[in-house]
């Protein structure tokens, strides 16, 4: 059926409509606290690959969310595409003491802490048209990295931490090229906002009682992505991805709170504060082979360069410095993945990963990120309701390595225990093209 100017102007209305309502959604949604994945990395960036474990993440481009795993996956979709979509993450983090110990001697009690994980959501959209036979153009709203944990303010390690959280917005403009039939290139400029909460209490050792510090900081950074996609065989193809490191310089608000009577007018109940450090690159390596019309294999292979990071540190005016000792590693993560075409409209999927923790050993596992390698197990599907509209629904576990703790800083007490640590997550996602 032909189709006249006005209708596809009309039609390209809607879809920019679409797209800013979404985006704006997305922009607000993503505000909302996070949980940790890959130290605080999330891989939750679509629904759609949530059942593969993201295996075959930067070659698989079945719709506009390769805009962050491949912006060169979208010169295999036509015309306008939009993906929108959210992952409910449930954390439990558990702490067992084993002998922990406050600053001087200082008792602790033996409240553990209750449960400090949490239940959060990390929404994402992607828009990508094209404008020509060979370019392409694309936009994504999402969140690379995030992290909630939120301890009873009396536990063990109150001293270390009580609540820390990390937010972030990532607004990615991209652009791709088809070169020809087989090759494909494409690459995104980034910009970043972020806020961080750190809330921990100061020991009493020449005061009657704890008193509370609550850090807040924002800030914003540039960086830029680039990929690269090659059809190998009429089965087989590859996509490579890389995405840079994000450097920050934050600053907010550090205030006082509980400041015994003695103190009150000595201290200063709030002040300004300050930090810079740096969010790591990622590379990744993907795979999709179709072994047949029904069967298809993913895998996939990631680096991410942890060791930008090697502490935190908050500079607190006339409160001093707070540091953290982190000295991160560059870690990996290998994933594999398998699809079957049931029907023309049903798609099922499922896919396992291995995921490295970048925390090097117990004597830094900050508890504020109980962290430690882990293994997810994934399912799902996929329902084609029409040839422009499909939704994906995934699901995933992660089991984590038992985690030992055995943390010091003099000015903080020595927190030594194991952790039971477990996520499941649950994500949808809609995706039109027209």
């Amino acid at each position: 059926m032909q189709t006249t100017d006005s209708q596809a102007q009309g039609g390209t209305r809607a879809g920019n409509l679409l797209a800013w309502r979404i985006a704006a959604s997305i922009t607000l949604g993503a505000m909302a606290g996070y949980a940790h994945a890959s130290a605080f990395q999330l891989a939750e960036q679509n629904a759609s690959g949530l059942a593969n474990s993201y295996a075959g993440s930067a070659a698989i481009a079945e719709d506009a969310s390769t805009i962050f795993s491949n912006p060169a996956g979208m010169t295999r979709l036509p015309g306008f595409n939009a993906s929108a979509g959210v992952t409910a993450i449930s954390t439990t983090f558990k702490f067992a003491d084993g002998g922990s110990s406050g600053p001087g001697g200082l008792p602790l009690g033996s409240h553990t802490g209750g449960n400090a994980g949490s239940v959060n959501a990390v929404p994402n959209a992607y828009f990508s048209w094209q404008i020509s036979p060979e370019w392409f153009i694309g936009l994504g709203a999402s969140s690379p990295f995030g992290l909630s944990t939120k301890y009873d303010q009396n536990w063990i390690g109150r001293y270390q931490s009580t609540e820390f959280s990390i937010q972030t917005i990532n607004i990615n403009p991209s652009v791709a090229y088809k070169v020809n039939d087989r090759l494909s290139i494409g690459a995104g400029l980034n910009w970043q906002q972020l806020d961080a909460t750190y809330q921990r209490k100061i020991p009493a050792v020449v005061m009657p009682a704890d008193m509370n510090a609550k850090a807040k900081l924002s800030g914003d950074a540039w960086g830029w992505n680039l990929g690269l996609l090659y059809q190998l065989t009429h089965d087989t193809r590859i996509g490579a991805s890389y995405r840079s490191a994000m450097h920050f310089s934050s600053s907010g608000t550090t205030t006082l709170g509980d400041i015994p009577g003695p103190l009150t007018g000595r201290l200063p109940s709030s002040v300004d504060n300050s930090s810079s450090f740096t969010l790591p690159d990622t590379a990744t390596l993907s795979i999709v082979h179709d072994l047949n019309s029904k069967w298809q294999l993913l895998g996939d292979v990631s680096w991410t360069g942890w060791s930008h990071l090697p502490s935190l540190d908050i500079n607190n005016g006339a409160l001093g410095q707070d540091h953290l000792t982190l000295n991160f590693r560059d870690s990996w993560r290998v994933a594999m993945g398998v699809n079957y075409q049931y029907s023309p409209g049903w798609k099922f999927k499922a896919g396992m990963s291995y995921d490295q923790s970048p925390i090097p050993s117990d004597a830094v596992r900050p508890t504020s990120l109980p962290d430690n390698d882990r293994i997810s197990g994934s399912i799902g599907a996929q329902y084609r309701f029409s040839t422009r509209t499909t939704v994906d629904v995934g699901y995933s576990h992660l089991f984590f390595h038992p985690s030992i703790n055995n943390s010091t800083d003099p000015k903080k007490g020595t927190v030594i225990g194991n952790w039971q640590t477990s996520a499941d997550l649950l994500g949808v996602q809609i995706s039109y093209r027209y």
